[in-house]
């Protein structure tokens, strides 16, 4: 099947055409595989709701900008599952996590392949969390209107202005693309996306086990029994705010969870005296629900009750060791120019200087190239740092001196490589 080459230079962007029918859908498809990539967005309302609402889909092909009414009558977006799930066409967003949990639970399988702008903008050096106006302005050289930012989307009809905006967010969206992708095939840094993007096209990334939802509530107890309990009823709320179909803290609040985990009420009465729960809520079926699972966590046995959440074993991390590891972080940052926060989060260096070895992302591909090699021979004191100028340097402790510096862009593997030398311990050098 052959495909049409990317459009470059300055041509007008297509006008955009609300899309509203399965009649108008299917050729607007077709016309966009044969095209080597296409920009998606979407629009959507969660605020009420436990599922997200998809409300518009945006669609941007060199002749074509499309916004997809999702909630028309009669309208399958069948035509659109096949063009996202079509390996030919690349499929490029922004800050993608969202779109494609949207697209996972339409659909059942997530686009493939995909190029998200926001972590292609982290590596080539815009910073950490990149936003759509500023690639907007520095790649496309246009200037975002937000006035349509917080719309509702489920309304209708879609106002023209609502139409106009939606449709920026794919059409600026190919000029960013195409200037993204050309300065990091010039870096070499293309399979550093693509690491990126094969874990946000893994439907895994967007599983939630209601069963483990107690542990994002980080309860400080070793009470087992109460584990217990705050495990049953975490997941009974994970359920039931599914089954209703509403935010699970409208259902009921953490603090209310932590409180009803507490108690462990045993009748509806003793439920309504709970902080947050009213005596409407556990007189009526959710609360007859829950307190279902208060009495089958209360028929645990000891052994199947969880563990607590177990500590960081071994002693706390060396402040110095971690302010050395923070140095380094921002060193490799700087002299590769890619955002500190992708290569490694604090939480990481705490695990550095504690864990021989850890199992880190900044210790897996790209990352050990760039960073993970040298923070662990940072750690076991084969490298030192030095200031040369205005810059940080890796010391060679043979000569005393700093490291060659290297160019921004090349070989990772290489800038891994380069000779670091051996000292005792790790310390600050300057020359």
């Amino acid at each position: 099947m052959s495909r049409r080459p990317p459009a470059h230079g300055p041509a007008a962007d297509p006008a955009p055409v609300l899309i509203t029918t399965t009649e108008q859908l299917v050729p607007l498809c077709e016309r966009l595989r044969q095209e080597p990539f296409v920009t998606v967005d979407t629009e959507f309302m969660r605020e009420r709701t436990y599922w997200p609402e998809l409300c518009v889909v945006q669609l941007g092909g060199s002749q074509d900008t499309a916004v997809v009414d999702a909630l028309a009558p009669g309208l399958d977006l069948a035509p659109l599952g096949a063009l996202l799930a079509d390996e030919e066409v690349v499929k490029v967003f922004h800050a993608c996590r969202q779109d494609v949990e949207i697209f996972l639970l339409r659909f059942g399988r997530t686009p493939q392949p995909m190029f998200d702008t926001q972590v292609a903008a982290m590596v080539a050096g815009f910073g950490d969390q990149a936003s759509y106006d500023s690639l907007a302005r520095a790649l496309a050289g246009a200037q975002i209107d937000k006035a349509h930012r917080f719309s509702d989307w489920a309304a209708r009809p879609l106002s023209p202005a609502q139409i106009t905006y939606a449709a920026g967010d794919v059409t600026h969206l190919r000029r960013i693309y195409v200037a993204l992708r050309e300065r990091l095939a010039k870096e070499g840094r293309l399979d550093w996306v693509a690491e990126e993007m094969a874990a946000l096209m893994d439907p895994a990334t967007y599983g939630t086990d209601p069963d483990s939802a107690w542990e994002r509530l980080r309860p400080r107890t070793n009470n087992r029994r109460f584990l217990g309990t705050l495990q049953a009823i975490a997941a009974w709320r994970e359920r039931e705010a599914q089954r209703v179909n509403i935010p699970r803290q409208r259902l009921l609040r953490d603090e209310s969870l932590l409180e009803v985990a507490a108690t462990a009420p045993s009748d509806a009465a003793a439920l309504s005296r709970a902080r947050g729960v009213t005596e409407g809520f556990a007189r009526g079926k959710s609360g007859a629900s829950l307190l279902q699972a208060i009495e089958e966590a209360r028929a645990l046995p000891d052994e199947a009750l969880p563990e607590a959440p177990r500590e960081r074993s071994g002693a706390s991390p060396s402040p110095a060791l971690v302010a050395l590891l923070k140095v380094l972080l921002a060193a490799k940052a700087e002299e590769h120019q890619v955002a500190p926060r992708l290569l490694a989060s604090s939480d990481d260096l705490d695990r550095l200087a504690t864990e021989a070895p850890p199992e880190l992302p900044a210790l897996q591909g790209w990352r050990r190239l760039v960073f993970g090699a040298d923070a662990l021979a940072l750690r076991g004191g084969e490298l030192a740092l030095g200031v040369e100028g205005r810059r940080v340097r890796l010391i060679r402790p043979e000569g005393g001196r700093p490291a060659p510096g290297r160019r921004r862009g090349g070989s990772a593997k290489a800038a891994a490589e380069a000779p670091a030398g051996a000292v005792a311990t790790p310390s600050l050098a300057t020359d």
